[in-house]
């Protein structure tokens, strides 16, 4: 029987369950580096189509966001089988670009990674940046770390 190896456990705090695939694995059973961002990047896709109501938050903003940034801290290794729970949240609202925070930890609680993707808002039309609309800043507001916790 096949199962989903990612899926939404939670909206507050908003956490992903991910499961290690084994083609995810090198030879010796880690899990190859880039297939991380994968992690990150999934997670996030779910995160902000939470925050979109279901949509895409480009066509519920009207606004492009493309990576600006990407940070990652590899604190433990994982092998085929291994399931993380990766928590998302708003971590800084800045003029133009604002950060998702996705901390993965075992059910254990161990850490396993702690990342930040950094979208920036751009026009459609010329690609040129601009300020977060004011409907997906407080959208956003309400998934910092201080509001999810409540």
């Amino acid at each position: 029987m096949m199962h989903a190896t990612e899926y939404v456990v939670g909206e507050r705090p908003f956490v992903v369950r991910r499961t290690v695939r084994w083609g995810d694995c090198d030879p010796a059973g880690v899990v190859y580096t880039g297939r991380f961002t994968d992690y990150l990047l999934g997670a996030v896709g779910l995160f902000t189509g939470h925050i979109a109501g279901g949509r895409r938050l480009e066509s519920a903003f009207g606004v492009g966001l493309p990576c600006r940034a990407m940070r990652f801290e590899f604190i433990g290794s994982l092998w085929p089988d291994d399931v993380i729970d990766i928590t998302c949240t708003i971590d800084g609202i800045r003029t133009r670009s604002f950060d998702i925070r996705c901390m993965a930890r075992r059910p254990d609680g161990a850490p396993v990674f702690d990342a930040t993707f950094s979208p920036i808002c751009v026009r459609l039309d010329e690609r040129i940046g601009t300020p977060i609309p004011d409907a997906l800043r407080e959208a956003l507001g309400a998934h910092t770390a201080n509001a999810a916790a409540h």
